[in-house]
């Protein structure tokens, strides 16, 4: 029977410590280059799947889902539930850790995907706004595009932009990347097939 539970942040470090739990980040590559929690494995939002979590020492533990605030963990929890039956999602993802007072390994520091979607997105209204004053009215046509775009992204937790930007090169892990758990999830990416953002 297919169950997601949620897990405390102190529960969920002393099931990782014991050996009960396994500490799964899905966040994007970027995030987690940043910093992550000790002990936990990357497996990216869109590759979470049994077969890749199996590879990467879950057997006799139970996988709990990490994001920045719980939502993506959650969502990948739902179809890995289907699969696994027992999972765990991180009660307000790494947020929530922080907030506990427990330690996070510190990386070098990007700007996550969503403030890039927000300037990314930004820069290009004030651009085409600025040429529809300009140049042509034409180009208004392209700052409501935009709009619209930021507004099913908001209603939907899908967001063209932030999947297109996940594939920059300033967004992927260095050769050598965040370590060996790192680098599991990053062998995964090939031969991967997509599921929803969130």
């Amino acid at each position: 029977m297919a169950s997601v539970s949620h897990i405390t942040p102190e529960n969920a470090r002393k099931m990782a410590q014991d050996g009960t739990g396994l500490l799964v980040d899905v966040r994007t590559v970027g995030e987690v280059l940043g910093e992550s929690l000790p002990g936990s494995v990357y497996l990216p939002f869109d590759l979470v799947n049994a077969e890749r979590l199996a590879g990467m020492g879950v057997q006799g533990k139970k996988p709990i889902l990490v994001c920045r605030s719980g939502t993506r963990a959650a969502q990948a929890a739902e179809s890995l539930a289907q699969e696994m039956g027992d999972v765990a999602v991180l009660d307000e993802g790494i947020a929530g850790w922080k907030k506990a007072g427990l330690p996070v390994d510190e990386g070098k520091k990007g700007m996550p995907i969503e403030r890039q979607v927000l300037v990314g997105a930004g820069a290009m209204v004030f651009m085409f706004t600025l040429l529809g004053l300009l140049v042509s009215s034409f180009f208004f046509a392209f700052a409501l595009f935009i709009g619209c775009g930021l507004m099913f992204a908001g209603f939907t937790g899908t967001c063209g932009m932030a999947r297109v930007l996940v594939m920059m090169p300033w967004n992927k892990a260095p050769l050598g990347g965040c370590g060996a758990s790192c680098a599991v999830g990053a062998s995964a990416a090939g031969t991967a097939g997509t599921k929803g953002r969130g």
